[in-house]
């Protein structure tokens, strides 16, 4: 429940519920929601024994539940039968350590890689050309299922609705889609899927379209595969006790003889949760919140013809994967290294082979931006085609005024989905509140962090969103963020967010700079526009990072 915290010296009193600790810092949920997050030493004396205690709480709670891999991040109230089946369905892989969870009072929360154990890609005949690199859902990104889920005063059909993004999350932490596509078309019935059910998005994010019922064979006939992101457990063809299943309703579920709710997988439409009997919120096409997808490459086109008979890992971080057209081979090998770039080697059915770097994102959908390729043109799709286009435009730090020869902050919004583009929420055709953001890599000496939002007109930069001297020990501010920091001055000179209202043609991009300062800035708001901190950073700057995203207006 709440209590209140106080720092060491006496200069703050906090009242808010504890919610985890790690690395030194805390998380307390204050009474309207808002998540802040303190180092702990610099809380009282009786706070810090507040939380060793809670810590000793949590050790044996933790020895309770069979002994979780990763400790567990423990709510304000003893576990409850809620709690311990979700703990008890994602266990399995967890001793596997191919999964991570922890949980507060609202959410339990799935970290993974995104990278399954089993066979990837045989077996999909209408393929785009993505291949699956792993995916950073940890942390702030990781995948949140509710707690506590409620019935929904009016359930939500998942046809043609929440084509974007992920509606479940397997127990192996591998993401689930809707079983329709984003252009409505069922993935399975038109060749998409591999033989697991999966495929790769845009991002070259591997996640489901059906229901995991292979993973039965690893944690027992009957035992929950998945979970639905209004927080509802999704079971295989048969009952818990092996019983047929009977009853199912519009949504591919029913309740048990204690009137628990739950969803099943079927072998023909919707194949798992048909929608959701719980609450969900829905921003943009998609369940929020969400993680994101980090790709590293533009997508490319559909290759016609090709079919996957191949995937193959020869060595730990290379890949293999072999196409078939008209009874031709085609290859795709590819290499993680160890700075983040990945190596791909395209070799066509004709016999061509390109060899082709892409670089991390700095900037981009998910929080990197468009990764820059090295080391050559890249293939043709399949003979006939144009090659899809370089993407080596000058970095986001330089236009912001920074410079490249400074450490990377790591910079998001979990508002923004895989497809890169702004919620109507944040802009002057919604709500028009200011986006959350999250950052992390701040290198030691961080005194402050300062956040600008920009654009890059034809004859100017244009800023949106000025916050500086913001603490040290923050790393991230939510959505509509009004009391962390100083607020400067936004182009139009006022000390707000201002939200995007384009009124020119076509798809445009914003960027949001993160900056890790050895100092706090000694400016007013009102001096504190884009151009005063700019210059006023130049020398303090230890580490910047900038997040792209994209917004078309349509109205």
């Amino acid at each position: 429940g709440l209590r209140t915290w106080t720092q060491h010296d006496g200069v703050f009193e906090l009242e808010a519920s504890f919610v985890a600790v790690r690395d030194g810092e805390v998380q307390l949920r204050k009474r309207d929601g808002r998540l802040v997050t303190i180092v702990v030493d610099e809380l009282s004396h009786d706070d810090q024994h507040w939380i060793e205690h809670r810590q000793a709480e949590i050790r044996r709670m933790n020895e309770q539940l069979s002994e979780p891999t990763l400790v567990a991040l423990a709510p304000s109230s003893p576990p409850d039968a809620e709690l311990a089946e979700i703990v008890a369905a994602f266990e399995p892989f967890a001793k596997l350590k191919a999964i991570n969870y922890r949980w507060d009072d609202r959410w339990f929360y799935v970290e993974s890689n995104g990278i399954p154990a089993h066979p990837m890609m045989v077996g999909i005949t209408a393929w785009q050309q993505q291949v699956p690199l792993p995916q950073k859902y940890f942390g702030a990104n990781a995948w949140q299922i509710p707690l506590h889920p409620r019935p929904a005063a009016e359930p939500a059909s998942a046809k043609n609705r929440f084509l974007r993004g992920a509606i479940a999350v397997a127990v192996n932490g591998i993401p689930i889609f809707n079983p329709l596509n984003n252009r409505g078309d069922d993935a399975y019935l038109f060749g998409e899927l591999d033989e697991y059910g999966g495929h790769c998005g845009r991002a070259d994010d591997y996640h489901y379209h059906l229901a995991p019922v292979h993973l039965e064979k690893q944690i027992g006939k009957g035992k929950i595969i998945g979970y639905a992101l209004d927080g509802y457990p999704i079971y295989g063809y048969t009952e818990p006790d092996g019983s047929q299943v009977t009853g199912l309703d519009w949504l591919n579920g029913h309740k048990d003889a204690a009137g628990h709710y739950h969803y099943h997988a079927t072998k023909t439409y919707p194949y798992l949760n048909g929608g959701f009997y719980g609450e969900v919120t829905e921003i943009e096409g998609q369940v929020d919140p969400q993680p994101r997808a980090e790709g590293v490459r533009e997508a490319l086109p559909p290759l016609r013809g090709a079919k996957i008979v191949g995937f193959t890992s020869p060595k730990p971080n290379s890949y293999l994967l072999t196409y078939d057209i008209s009874g031709r081979k085609g290859r795709v090998a590819y290499t993680l290294n160890a700075d983040g770039s990945v190596a791909f080697t395209f070799s066509d059915p004709n016999g061509r082979s390109t060899s082709y770097t892409y670089q991390p994102r700095r900037r981009g959908p998910g929080g990197g931006g468009r990764g820059g390729p090295q080391g050559g043109k890249p293939p043709p799709p399949r003979p006939g085609d144009e090659p899809p286009p370089r993407n080596d435009a000058p970095r986001a730090a330089t236009a912001a005024g920074g410079g490249s020869d400074v450490p990377q902050l790591a910079v998001s919004s979990p508002a923004i989905g895989a497809d890169g583009m702004l919620p109507v929420e944040f802009t002057c055709d919604g709500a028009g509140v200011s986006p959350p953001v999250a950052w992390s890599g701040a290198p030691q000496g961080t005194k402050s962090f300062a956040l600008n939002l920009w654009h890059t007109a034809p004859d100017q930069v244009k800023s949106y969103w000025v916050v500086y001297n913001i603490p040290a020990h923050v790393a991230q501010v939510p959505k509509n963020a009004r009391s962390i920091g100083l607020l400067g001055a936004n182009g139009k000179r006022r000390l707000e967010y201002d939200p995007m209202c384009s009124k020119g043609p076509g798809v445009k991009e914003y960027h949001i700079t993160v900056y890790a300062l050895s100092a706090e800035l000694p400016l007013t708001p009102q001096e504190a526009n884009r151009e005063a901190l700019l210059a006023a950073i130049k020398d303090i700057t230890l580490a910047e990072g900038t997040f792209t995203y994209k917004y078309e207006r349509t109205k």
